[in-house]
């Protein structure tokens, strides 16, 4: 990579065009993030330093919001985002054995990315789909009265394998 190309990389990934959609006031600064987001799957530095000099506010004030939502993530994520509900009704129904099935295909842990950046997965206290436990997420799309074996056949999809 020449100078000007990381130098291309690194304006495209301070966010600026997203951030000057907004006004310049602190109150839709979860806003922007939230925004951020979406375009790169996470919030990079360059992003964070770029807003906090939009805003005239300290970085670490933005890191503080960064990492305090859920939503919000300062490593990439996958172009898959697996959430795994562990609330009552799913924990008793066996998210957890969901859970082990998932970091075994895919070897990683909730938090964690494939290296490929294929897959990312999370943990959540309740989805809201109690009925059909247990249940994950993959991207916006549901899964519910899961099993061990279900697990590959539904990766093999999201891999272009079936």
């Amino acid at each position: 990579m020449d100078m000007a190309q990381k130098q291309n990389l690194e304006t495209d990934m301070c966010g600026k065009d997203v951030i000057e959609k907004y006004p310049k006031e602190q109150r839709y600064t979860l806003a922007i993030l939230q925004d951020i987001q979406r375009k790169y799957k996470y919030i990079p530095r360059e992003a964070l330093e770029a807003l906090a000099e939009y805003l005239e506010t300290p970085v670490s004030r933005l890191y503080g919001m960064a990492t305090f939502y859920k939503a919000l993530s300062l490593t990439p994520k996958g172009e898959y985002i697996i959430t795994v509900c562990d609330g009552t009704a799913c924990h008793v129904a066996g998210s957890m054995v969901v859970l082990d099935e998932l970091e075994k295909i895919l070897g990683i842990k909730p938090g964690e990315t494939t290296e490929d950046l294929k897959f990312s997965i999370n943990t959540v206290n309740c989805i809201g789909c109690c009925a059909i436990a247990p249940v994950m997420m993959i991207n916006e799309k549901y899964y519910g009265n899961l099993t061990p074996k279900m697990i590959k056949e539904i990766l093999d999809e999201y891999r272009g394998e079936k």
